[in-house]
This record gives structure tokens, C-alpha cells and sequence, in this order.
């Protein structure tokens, strides 16, 4: 019979798997790692093991502890397998730009959950780094696994997913492209597939926001490239000890947006259901096209799966709102197309000014049309009322009559954005739309921003 002792066992050996669309027009052959075949579906659970097995052995976990990372996402889930199978404890930090499936994974494998703000900086009391640190410091019998700076992290890759490559490649391998976050990964592959052949390039996927390129290139770590970004997984506001720049031959960047069209584009056009960072990964080859030529073979690593993405890269409506899904917008319909079925937040004359306020907080909008009995006669916006509540500090408690604007303009279905566009004025920043139903929707300069 052949099976493993425990869920541990099935980590590693993850196949090679061509790409033949999406890198047509590159002259190489494109392998793809495919590390969702580990059982916590990402390349993280390869580290996360060496790292629990490496701090048993040396007495920084003892038994029954409980184990507490910073986290993506992945590295959590790699953590908690290996917690469940050995008795630990598992307390995961993630910051708030991660996916909410991968919250509810993690939790769903018995892991507290701690969320952090992104946008602060690492050594923040509020940051996910610090975080850990401090919950490490309070909690008995605990162990911070920090795989920024955990070498294991670097070692389990040398160990396992180089020599994995350079087998399923017959040695073959003249490539290999990874996203970079902790580092672990490309470090550890690149030095084991250098040793075996000094040509081998190792290239780093890198985001905007993010300062790994530019340190590579000048040695400068520049705190102007470091702000909040969209992609997840790799790109990084500090140096963590596993990244081995000295083993890395340079790094292309990938935008957001790009790295986001590009998850869909393997999944519908590769049948390769996978994570925000293998998108990036993909664009990062195409923009490294000249690097490559016919003879190369080119791996490039994959590493998580994209359940863990279905309410964002996966979701339109989500893509749509950040402008990563260009629907070529030409008339008011199109405007509204995502938005038409919802109904019209208005308010009415008699009623006072603070229930505006309240319904412009609720549904978080600037702008809210009045109507009586008869239509909409007037209109409500956030930068008069507070121009108004400067001059009157009691104009909370009146009427909206008594402070409301004129009412929006109306427009058909047809009409051209050219000309809802020419209709926002210093006055009048929005415009209402009419329905075949007898009902409207609002148009903001937001909307117009988004279509273009």
C-alpha cells in the first residue's frame, strides 16, 4: 500500500506544467512549478514545516506552544497544517489588504486570526511585523517564526524545490522567475540551480510600492517607492534577511492592474485557477521577452491557488471598481450598467439636514438628490453642506428645503459621456439618468474617473 503518515507527507514534488497561451509570443519554452498541488495549496508549505522542524530542534518550540506569524496568508496555512499534525497552537497576524478568503481559511484550520492595518509603517505599534512580535512576547510558551529573517525559510527551498527543478528539467533549466516577498524562494532555488550551473539567470518579480528592484540596482533603500498596493504576496517595505540580492540578476516590476488582468487571463485561457502573484508572474515573463531565446527553458513558480482570490482578481464587480477592466464606456447606460438595479438613495424636503448626513455615511456617497411629492426638486452635496455648517453650526436640525441645492440634470440612457461630462460644474456634480421604469440612477465624476 502507498500512502503518507500524515498530511505532511504529501509537500514537494509539485509537477511542471507548460504554458502555451499566454507566453505564445515568447521564442522559450515556459514551465510553470505548480505549487498548489501542496496540500495547503501554496509553495509556503514547503518553508513552514522546515521551519517548525528546525525550532523543534533546537528548543525554540517545546511542546504544546503555540506558534504566531505575520502573514499573507499562505505561510499561515503552511503553519497551521503542520500545528494540527505536531499539537500546536496557531496564531496567525494578517494585514487588511489580504483576501477575506484567506481569513476565513485560516480560521476554518483552527487558527486565531489577528487583522492589522496595511498602511502603516513596519515599526508601527498597529503593524502586522510588530504585531507578531509583541503577541510573541506576551504569550507563554510561544514561538514568533519571523521568515522574513527565518534562514529555514532560504533552506527549505535549496532542499526541496531547486533540486525538484533541476530534475524535472533534465538540467536543463537556463531560467528561473518567482515573485519575491520574504525572499525564501528565489534565494533558495537560485543558489541550489547557480551551484549546478553558474548560468542559470534568477529573476524577481517585483510590485510598485514595493523597494526590492531599486535596492538591487543601486543599493538604496528609498522610502519614496514604498505606498500601499493592490497585489499580494510579493513586494516588500523592508529587507528581509532571505532575500539574497548577490543570487538574483535583476527584477521587473509588474502593476497592480496588470498583475490583477493577468490572474483571470491564465485561469480562462490556461485553465490554471490560480493567485494574485502568478498573474504577476505571467506579465513579468512577457515584459522579460527580450531576455529570453529559442533554446532557453524557463521555470517559472506559481504559488498559490485561486480560491483564495474568488472576491477579488476573480470578481469583476470588484476589478471593475478599481479600474481593471476596461468596459469602454461610451454612453449614461454604461455607466449605470453595474449599478442599475440598486435602488436611488434620496431624501425628502421635509426632512432635516442630519438624515442626509446619516444616509451619505451609511452608503458612503457625496451626493444625494431631494424630491417631494412632485419629482426631484433640489439636490444635497457633502462640500456645501460643510461650507454651510461653517457659516451655521445648527443647520443639522433644518430642513433640507431650507439648505438644498438645485436639482441634478436629467439625462437619457443614450447620452454620450462628452456630453454628462460637460454638465458637472462647480455647482452641480452629479447627473441623474432615467430608466425605461420610470426611476433614475445617479451619475458622479467618480463614475466618469472609472470609464476613462
Amino acid at each position: 500500500m502507498e500512502y503518507a503518515e500524515n498530511i505532511l507527507g504529501t509537500i514537494g514534488n509539485t509537477p511542471l506544467v507548460k504554458l502555451n497561451t499566454l507566453t505564445k509570443e515568447l521564442p522559450c519554452l515556459v514551465l510553470a512549478k505548480y505549487e498548489t498541488f501542496n496540500p495547503g495549496n501554496s509553495v509556503k508549505d514547503r518553508m513552514a514545516v522546515k521551519m517548525i522542524e528546525d525550532a523543534e530542534a533546537d528548543g525554540r518550540l517545546k511542546p504544546g506552544g503555540t506558534i504566531i506569524e505575520g502573514t499573507s496568508g499562505n505561510t499561515g496555512m503552511g503553519l497551521a497544517l503542520a500545528a494540527i499534525v505536531k499539537g500546536y497552537k496557531m496564531i496567525c497576524v494578517i494585514s487588511d489588504k489580504q483576501s477575506k478568503e484567506k481569513m476565513d481559511i485560516l480560521r476554518a484550520v483552527g487558527s486565531k486570526v489577528v487583522v492589522c492595518p496595511t498602511n502603516v509603517e513596519p515599526d508601527d505599534p498597529r503593524s502586522y511585523y510588530s504585531t507578531s512580535k509583541r503577541l510573541a512576547e506576551e504569550t507563554p510558551n510561544s514561538w514568533y517564526v519571523n521568515q522574513y529573517d527565518n534562514l529555514s525559510n532560504t533552506a527549505a527551498h535549496y532542499e526541496s524545490t531547486g533540486p525538484e527543478i533541476w530534475k524535472q528539467t533534465d538540467g536543463k533549466v537556463t531560467h528561473f522567475v518567482v515573485g519575491v516577498g520574504t525572499g525564501g524562494t528565489i534565494s533558495g532555488v537560485g543558489k541550489y540551480l547557480k551551484e549546478q550551473n553558474p548560468n542559470i539567470k534568477i529573476w524577481g518579480i517585483d510590485t510598485y510600492g514595493s523597494v526590492f528592484k531599486k535596492y538591487h540596482e543601486t543599493g538604496i533603500f528609498d522610502e519614496n517607492e514604498i505606498y500601499p498596493y493592490i497585489t499580494e504576496g510579493i513586494g516588500e517595505d523592508i529587507l528581509p534577511k532571505n532575500v539574497n540580492f548577490d543570487i538574483i540578476d535583476g527584477f521587473i516590476k509588474v502593476t497592480d492592474k496588470d498583475a490583477a488582468i493577468y490572474t483571470q487571463k491564465l485561469a480562462k485561457e490556461e485553465g490554471m485557477f490560480l493567485g494574485n502573484s502568478a498573474g504577476a508572474a505571467v506579465k513579468g515573463l512577457l515584459q522579460l521577452k527580450d531576455k529570453f531565446s529559442k533554446d532557453d527553458v524557463v521555470v517559472v513558480l506559481f504559488h498559490d491557488h485561486g480560491s483564495r482570490y474568488v472576491g477579488k482578481m476573480f470578481n469583476d464587480e470588484w476589478m471593475r471598481e478599481r479600474g481593471f477592466i476596461e468596459d469602454n464606456a461610451k454612453s449614461a447606460a454604461d455607466l449605470i450598467s453595474h449599478s442599475e438595479d440598486k435602488p436611488l438613495v434620496t431624501v425628502k424636503t421635509e426632512e432635516l439636514v442630519w438624515h442626509a448626513i446619516e444616509r451619505m455615511k451609511t452608503y458612503n456617497i457625496s451626493q444625494i438628490p431631494v424630491e417631494d411629492n412632485t419629482g426631484f426638486v433640489g439636490a444635497i452635496d457633502e462640500a456645501d453642506l460643510l461650507r454651510k455648517y461653517m457659516e451655521n453650526k445648527n443647520i443639522s436640525d433644518l430642513p433640507i428645503k431650507e439648505v438644498m441645492n438645485k436639482p441634478f440634470p436629467i439625462v437619457s440612457k443614450n447620452t454620450s459621456i462628452e456630453a454628462i461630462s460637460k454638465l458637472f460644474t462647480k455647482e452641480n456634480n452629479a447627473v441623474l439618468v432615467a430608466l425605461e421604469n420610470g426611476k433614475h440612477q445617479i451619475v458622479t465624476k467618480s463614475d466618469i474617473i472609472s470609464s476613462l
